[in-house]
C-alpha cells in the first residue's frame, strides 16, 4: 500500500508543477511564438499547433533526464 502511496505522491507533484509551468509559460517572452508554431485565426475558428516550441521543449527535457539517468 505505502508503493501506491509513493506513486500518487509523486504524479500530484508532477501535475503541480506542470501547472505552475502552463501559469508563465504565458510570462517567458518568444515561447509559442517562435517560427515553426502554427496559428490560423478565421472569423470564429482559430487553430494553434505550437510545433518548434514541442520540439525544442522535448529536446530539453530529454537532456535533463538523460543528465538525471547517467548516474
Amino acid at each position: 500500500m505505502t508503493d501506491l502511496a509513493k506513486i500518487l505522491i509523486v504524479v500530484g507533484a508532477m501535475i503541480i508543477s506542470m501547472g505552475l509551468v502552463l501559469l508563465l509559460v504565458g510570462k517567458i517572452p518568444g515561447v509559442g511564438k517562435l517560427p515553426g508554431d502554427f496559428f490560423v485565426k478565421k472569423d470564429n475558428f482559430i487553430f494553434y499547433v505550437p510545433l518548434t516550441t514541442c520540439i525544442i521543449l522535448s529536446l530539453l527535457l530529454s537532456f535533463i533526464l538523460w543528465i538525471f539517468n547517467r548516474r
